[in-house]
């Protein structure tokens, strides 16, 4: 069975799908590997490295896919324009991406209609099972650590307190807004490097978690708070009522504050506004904030795709794709989680694909097959689910329990 790695060809990407570590192991499970030439550069994976692990290099993208039956990606093929993909694809192929589902529907149809099976891997069930598939949960730890990071280049001072002979300098106060995985590490690396932190969640659980790391807890405490999470671990729509005393809460909070990180996004939907203009008015002159959920439209108001800007004296961050910013990690880990996925639907003694579409993981990523949108979330125009989840861009809302009945809080705020 041959297997194609093909290069990203969207803006601001430069992660591949495969590492040469996990092309071994695909070699190793009896499948040809395609890859094609660059594909890796991003990474810093050279062509010579992907060879030595028993690639085989191809000029473009059409020989890679030539005979393939897997087509391995970081996001989904490009539709129509210049620089189309899914010309190039079979009917029957297994493309398995990030598809971002709930925003591309007509790229979807497109695919369903040439015939190619989609795995949108970041519809993985969450359940213990499937962890090591988790490319929302992965990807997102690494965006965490690297809104901190972006913080500090722009933040004009010094992050933790420091006594020098002439003078102490006071730590910088951060708060994360949003205590999910990429919230979380971004509460301990903030910490490790000597901040006095803050964080708030709409999540009862979140606060334990936050304490845990030596940050403090901020949020309106009331009843409907205790109340505000499903069975599943899943954030409930808060009330008006509750939603007013929160932006309160967080209004005043925001003038004490040198550094705010926000990871809160409602999956399908615009990112929730956390940060008016009014507030940002507040901040201190030279504060900074770091908007991960700058691509659904931000939760600061004055934020902008791509770009960092200053309002009002505030240096607002909004870069795009930022684990991807983390180009090789980042890639180690996606290939990690699609290696998982292609042990699971690879037979072992055939070396043939063998999908068991019973498969609870089959179900939850499986979006079109046989010509068709076959996703329950995607038959009809279904919106998004109506949870108020806190997450990083494509992260994991909190995990569900599995059928055993364990749960693993995974949120990737």
């Amino acid at each position: 069975m041959k297997i194609a790695i093909l290069k990203e060809r969207r803006a601001h990407e430069s992660r591949v799908a495969a590492s040469p570590e996990t092309v071994k192991k695909l070699a190793a499970l009896g499948c040809e590997v395609a890859v094609e030439k660059g594909a890796g550069a991003g990474a810093s994976y050279s062509d010579a490295a992907f060879k030595e692990a028993g690639a085989e290099i191809a000029k473009e993208a059409a020989t890679a896919l030539s005979g393939a039956q897997v087509v391995l990606k970081v996001q989904r093929p490009i539709v129509g324009g210049k620089d189309d993909e899914l010309k190039d694809l079979a009917k029957g192929m297994l493309v398995v991406a990030n598809m971002d589902p709930y925003r591309t529907r007509s790229d979807m149809e497109a695919l369903a209609k040439a015939g190619v099976t989609v795995f949108a891997m970041e519809m993985v069930p969450r359940i213990t099972r499937a962890q090591s598939m988790d490319v929302l949960s992965s990807q997102a730890n690494l965006a965490g650590y690297k809104a901190v990071l972006d913080a500090a280049a722009e933040y004009g001072r010094a992050i933790p307190m420091m006594m020098t002979a002439a003078g102490r300098i006071n730590p910088a106060n951060v708060l994360v807004m949003g205590a999910g995985v990429a919230g979380l590490q971004a509460i301990a690396t903030a910490r490790r490097l000597g901040a006095v932190v803050f964080a708030t969640d709409v999540r009862p659980a979140a606060k334990e978690q936050v304490e845990s790391l030596g940050a403090k807890f901020v949020a309106v405490e009331d009843d409907e708070f205790k109340q505000a999470e499903t069975a599943g671990g899943y954030a409930k729509e808060m009330s008006d009522a509750y939603k007013a005393k929160q932006a309160a809460l967080m209004a005043d909070t925001i003038k004490k504050l040198d550094i705010v990180i926000t990871t809160a996004a409602i999956p399908g939907r615009p990112a929730p506004r956390l940060i008016s203009e009014e507030m940002v008015k507040t901040m201190k002159p030279g504060a900074v904030i770091v908007d991960l959920a700058v691509e659904t439209g931000g939760n600061c108001e004055l934020s902008q795709p791509g770009k960092v800007v200053t309002k009002h004296g505030v240096r607002i961050v909004g870069h795009i794709n930022v684990p991807g910013r983390l180009a090789e990690d980042a890639s180690a880990l996606y290939a990690r989680n699609v290696l998982n996925l292609m042990q699971l639907v690879i037979d072992k003694e055939t070396k043939a694909l063998k999908i068991d579409w019973d498969d609870e993981i089959v179900k939850g990523l499986c979006i079109a097959h046989d010509g068709a949108i076959v996703h329950p979330a995607f038959k009809s125009e279904e919106k998004a689910p109506a949870v108020a989840s806190v997450v990083a861009p494509g992260a994991a809302e909190t995990a569900e329990a599995d059928k055993d009945g364990e749960k693993e809080d995974r949120s990737n705020g």
